[in-house]
């Protein structure tokens, strides 16, 4: 037991998936190790979302993912066989867009990327300059006597996200921006530490690229992914959302369930990604979600089980 601190009461097993059901009008999920592992469908996703959807429930999916922009992340549920609208999705690339427009980030300003492509489309389509980004990939710095690397005084942020073509040249110019451009914001879309790339591995995370720029800058980022409120008090001001009607469905403790908890919403864990039963029972873990199932077609088997 740890002492001082209120230990949350243990997560329930699902048993009733009706009761769950008919509590909230929306339901908020996850992605990866939620509705695919990969580029692989999770058994009984497809029925599941069909269910709800008859039942009247709002469906809205978020993902700290932000090498996808929202239109790619549409083809990517098309070509699983998953009829969902670009609106009902949300990206961590997409929340750094938004929340640049949320706080008038001004035009004539630029955005250092550290990220993929999925970044660079969401600031364009919301008309913010940007530069970096995978073209920065290929950069190299020679090291010589007295070399000093230029960067671009009208940089006003740098997004870091997830970023498989991260380099030494990204860091140091993204580094030189939050330090001598004055006020420049250092914005991140997510920190997980690990990611699902294959379904064979886990792969280090967008979480280690912010933390380089952690180290080297000694700042701490503004997060606009999960568990950060923003996307939360985004989607309720969007669609009108009452925080207490929403039931966050998620495979991680500390992104997932964490958001939902910060949001104030519901919260079922499903064991079908990075979160173990061993995980969420362990004595150190102080994030328990209200319920926990092996995966989200139980709310279909579950029922059929108490009819």
């Amino acid at each position: 037991m740890r002492s001082g601190g209120i230990i949350a009461s243990a997560a329930q097993p699902l048993q009733d998936p009706d009761q769950l059901i008919d509590s909230v009008e929306t339901f908020i999920f996850d992605c990866d190790g939620v509705i695919w592992k990969g580029d692989k469908l999770i058994d009984g996703v497809p029925e599941t979302l069909d269910m709800l959807r008859s039942k009247g429930k709002r469906l809205v999916f978020v993902t700290n993912n932000s090498t996808k922009s929202r239109k790619q992340y549409g083809k990517k549920f098309e070509t699983l066989g998953l009829n969902v609208n670009e609106e009902e999705i949300f990206a961590s690339s997409f929340a750094a867009a938004a929340y640049l427009k949320s706080i008038n980030f001004p035009r004539d300003k630029k955005v250092y990327v550290i990220g993929e492509d999925g970044i660079l489309k969401e600031l364009e389509l919301a008309g913010f300059q940007y530069l970096g980004g995978p073209e920065d990939g290929g950069k190299k710095i020679e090291l010589k006597p007295g070399f000093l690397m230029e960067h671009d005084k009208d940089v006003g942020a740098v997004v870091v996200g997830f970023d498989r073509y991260f380099n030494y040249y990204k860091v140091q110019y993204g580094t030189l921006c939050i330090r001598e451009n004055p006020g420049c914001l250092f914005i991140a879309t997510n920190r997980d530490a690990v990611t699902h790339l294959t379904d064979a591995q886990e792969w280090a995370g967008g979480g280690s690229m912010v933390g380089a720029l952690l180290g080297s800058t000694q700042r701490e980022p503004l997060v606009v992914g999960k568990p950060s409120t923003f996307m939360m008090d985004y989607l309720a001001d969007k669609f009108g959302i009452t925080k207490s009607q929403i039931c966050m469905v998620g495979d991680r403790l500390d992104t997932d369930i964490l958001f939902g908890q910060n949001g104030g919403c519901k919260t079922l864990l499903v064991l079908s990604g990075v979160t173990s039963l061993p995980m969420l029972q362990n004595p150190n873990n102080s994030i328990q979600p209200d319920f926990y199932t092996n995966k989200i077609s139980d709310f279909l088997s579950l029922k059929a089980a108490t009819v």
